[in-house]
């Protein structure tokens, strides 16, 4: 069986440069979700398309807790495009206070649904000076999901369920993800095989360096499952950018899958895909987004169907700094970043573009690393 990773994500924070702990002794999970739907009127896809008009589907933030005999450790993935930087600390404090627990030890992952949300509270402060208010997130409506998730995680704990063994499952998933890169007509590489894409000798092009594996990382309770964290790599988007808030087509495979087994707590996280669309199978109609869907949840059950169980025998945790540079090439300066955000003739979008890239460059010079959290299993990490 492969190795399944949970989950190599970059995470800001704080952590030592090498911490490892072993658990021993019985485990418990508990679950939770909250919703987290966009208001009518807040920006989407950081103010890069309309806002939000009407709500297609409800947002939500799954997650669970695993508890050990030492600090409990937070998965959590979240319907909404990006949460950067202090609005990304803000998220993992909170949970991580819930939980009773270290902010290193929450992996918080957002899906990346174009029609939805993204929140970095120090560009929205900048961008408040410059008199753009909200143009990024409703700070006020960001802490009020903050606080709805981590009450839901709180409440969680006072029901958790045993669990004794982990499972692993994999599957392919056919005719969803392929790579915006494609080889043009004399030669050239390009990159246009967007998640819709029409053109049809781009969508006919090879699907190219790609996982093709959706795979499914299960908590059970001997032979009895308790919550499936299922992984695939796709830029997650059918279509989007009219106002209609919506989880898509992943969301929508999550949830019929809930539904038909409403015992088992199910999570979709995404895996490393920003150079993977579903362009090649996708002209972004809205009849596409069902079929696109049924697709992912074909693999889950797929993956579920493959599952082996191991005993929990130990969790071994680990987690290093990384320190990256800010990026100072041309557009890219505090001194052109900061004209571009005080630019009135500039599209709001650039204009938040501009202050997100402020409050990165803030963060690295402050001396905040990234942390790189691992969680060991024994056949999974």
């Amino acid at each position: 069986m492969n190795r399944i990773w949970l989950y190599v994500l970059l995470l800001p924070g704080f952590c030592s440069l090498l911490s490892v702990t072993g658990w021993g002794g019985d485990y418990h999970l508990a679950s939770f979700q909250a919703e987290v739907t966009a208001p009518i009127g807040h920006a989407l896809m950081g103010g890069g398309i309309a806002p939000a008009s009407e709500v297609v589907d409800p947002l939500y933030c799954k997650g669970v807790v695993l508890l050990g005999s030492d600090k409990p450790f937070v998965v959590a993935s979240i319907d909404w495009c990006e949460i950067r930087n202090a609005a990304y600390d803000r998220w993992r404090e909170a949970l991580a206070n819930a939980a009773g627990t270290d902010r290193e030890r929450v992996f918080f992952s957002c899906i990346h649904q174009h029609d939805t949300p993204v929140a970095d509270l120090e560009a929205q402060r900048l961008l408040d000076q410059a008199g753009l208010e909200q143009s990024l997130c409703d700070v006020a409506f960001h802490e009020d999901c903050v606080q709805r998730v981590s009450g839901a995680l709180k409440a969680s704990l006072k029901n958790p369920m045993v669990v004794t063994h982990y499972g692993i499952g994999q599957a392919n998933v056919d005719k969803v993800a392929s790579n915006r890169r494609v080889l043009l007509p004399g030669g050239k590489v390009g990159f246009p095989r967007n998640s819709a894409t029409l053109d049809p000798e781009v969508r006919a092009a090879d699907v190219g360096t790609i996982d093709p594996h959706l795979k499914t990382l299960s908590f059970w309770n001997g032979k009895k499952p308790v919550a499936g964290l299922s992984f695939y790599a796709v830029h997650p988007m059918s279509y989007y950018g009219k106002g209609g808030v919506s989880y898509d087509f992943v969301g929508m495979a999550r949830e019929k899958l809930q539904r038909e087994r409403p015992e088992v707590f199910q999570m979709y996280l995404s895996g490393c895909s920003g150079d993977v669309t579903a362009g090649k199978f996708n002209d972004g109609s809205p009849e596409n987004r069902p079929v696109l869907a049924d697709r992912i949840y074909d693999a889950m059950k797929k993956s579920w169907d493959a599952t082996k169980t191991y005993p929990i025998e130990s969790l071994d945790f680990r987690c290093v700094d990384l320190k990256l540079p800010v990026r100072s090439s041309s557009g890219f300066t505090e001194e052109a970043m900061t004209q571009r955000l005080n630019d009135p003739e500039q599209t709001t979008f650039q204009r938040n573009l501009a202050a997100m890239g402020l409050a990165w460059r803030e963060r690295v010079e402050s001396g905040q690393p990234i942390d790189v959290p691992c969680l060991h299993l024994g056949k999974a990490q």
